[in-house]
């Protein structure tokens, strides 16, 4: 999977740009924000172990 982060300094650009990702979505195209993008990542980091507590989660959240 490929991650690619764009930054839009203006609304219209940025709606224009996620309504024609919205159409690829079907293709594969999975629109995500900076903070889902880093959700990810701390969730990717746990995949070694056995498990995580909850608590430890909300910590690494912020």
């Amino acid at each position: 999977m490929q991650t690619i982060t764009i930054s839009v300094k203006d609304d219209e650009i940025k709606d224009k740009i996620l309504w024609f990702l919205k159409h690829l979505e079907s293709e594969g195209v999975e629109i995500l924000s900076e903070e889902d993008i880093e959700d990810i990542k701390l969730l990717a980091a746990t995949r070694g172990e056995k498990s995580i507590p909850f608590s430890e989660y909300l910590d690494n959240e912020n």
